[in-house]
């Protein structure tokens, strides 16, 4: 005898404690076995069973003399009511799995040179103690970044510490624009330049619509000199070559030349009574998230302060 459509759609209705007092009375045939071995009492047990069939509008039991009996319905039922438990189990197995931060999907969102110089060091990290989180990362400008982050579309955003009524940031990174040259440029001979001196040299500039290209041009304002002549690139990348070709000199982000700088195929000088350059980095959330739980909190924990510390 099937199940009909109105009681199909009463299923919503169905408490779990239902389900299971159904399922151990259909194996043990008892309500007072099943009753003792679900710790409750037998006319708790049956309540629950005389719910559940009025929640499906269909009688599941026979009482006979010798015991509890399935009805046709009954054991219908059984295979869908299995497979709901195991679900319930499933599903409570893989909340604690996210709870600590075992398995999972994180989603980040991260500017470009966040992503390329900055995030790989962390996701190394965060892999090796999470490897079964599975992370999805997109890129884009902070301001992109904050968009998705916003629309729910990644659960962490990295970059630029963008201040927004619906955010909260947390800065853990201090990026500070350095000078760089190719080895063979007058200026490594020298202990330091001014910046002044930088206005006499070909400048590579990268991407105008980054906050690194602000930072720049405000230098160079604030010191009072101009830029003379520059070469403007799409990427720190691109940049970095032109540097090592020695078509100029640069301003770039510490942690993208750091393995140049250490390879000798790029040099570093110090700049003499410039403005301190820096680009603050932050991990944002939308402010409405919560405190941070699983993976996310996980990954967090991995960020230093305010200066990368």
């Amino acid at each position: 005898m099937p199940i009909d459509e109105t009681a199909s759609s009463r299923l919503n209705g169905l408490q779990l404690m239902q389900v299971e007092g159904f399922l151990e009375v259909a194996r043990r045939g008892s309500v007072s076995r099943a009753a003792e071995a679900l710790f409750i009492t037998q006319p708790t047990l049956t309540a629950r069973l005389h719910g559940l069939e009025r929640e499906l509008g269909i009688k599941l039991f026979l009482r006979t003399p010798r015991g509890m009996r399935l009805t046709d319905a009954g054991r219908a039922w059984v295979p869908f009511a299995e497979r709901a438990m195991r679900a319930l189990v499933e599903g409570r197995d893989a909340l604690e799995q996210v709870k600590a931060a075992s398995a999972g999907h994180l989603t980040i969102g991260s500017a470009l040179a966040v992503s390329t110089y900055i995030l790989p060091d962390l996701l190394e990290r965060f892999v090796a103690s999470h490897p079964r989180v599975e992370v999805s990362v997109r890129t884009g400008h902070s301001e992109d970044v904050v968009e998705l982050v916003l629309r729910d579309d990644v659960q962490l955003g990295l970059g630029r510490a963008i201040n927004h009524p619906d955010l909260d940031l947390r800065p853990f990174h201090r990026e500070e624009l350095v000078l760089v040259c190719a080895p063979d440029h007058p200026f490594v001979r020298r202990k330091s330049v001014a910046l002044a001196e930088v206005t006499n040299e070909k400048l590579i500039m990268f991407d105008r619509t980054s906050s690194y290209y602000e930072i720049t041009q405000s230098a160079f304002v604030s010191s009072g000199v101009r830029l003379r002549r520059f070469m403007e690139m799409d990427s720190i990348e691109a940049a970095k070559k032109m540097v090592e070709r020695g078509l100029g000199v640069a301003l770039l982000p510490k942690s993208s030349v750091a393995r140049e700088v250490e390879a000798a195929t790029m040099s570093r000088v110090r700049l003499r009574g410039a403005p301190h350059m820096y680009n603050y980095i932050a991990a944002f959330r939308r402010r409405d998230a919560g405190k941070p739980e699983g993976v996310v909190a996980a990954f967090m924990s991995l960020l230093g302060g305010k200066d990368g510390r």
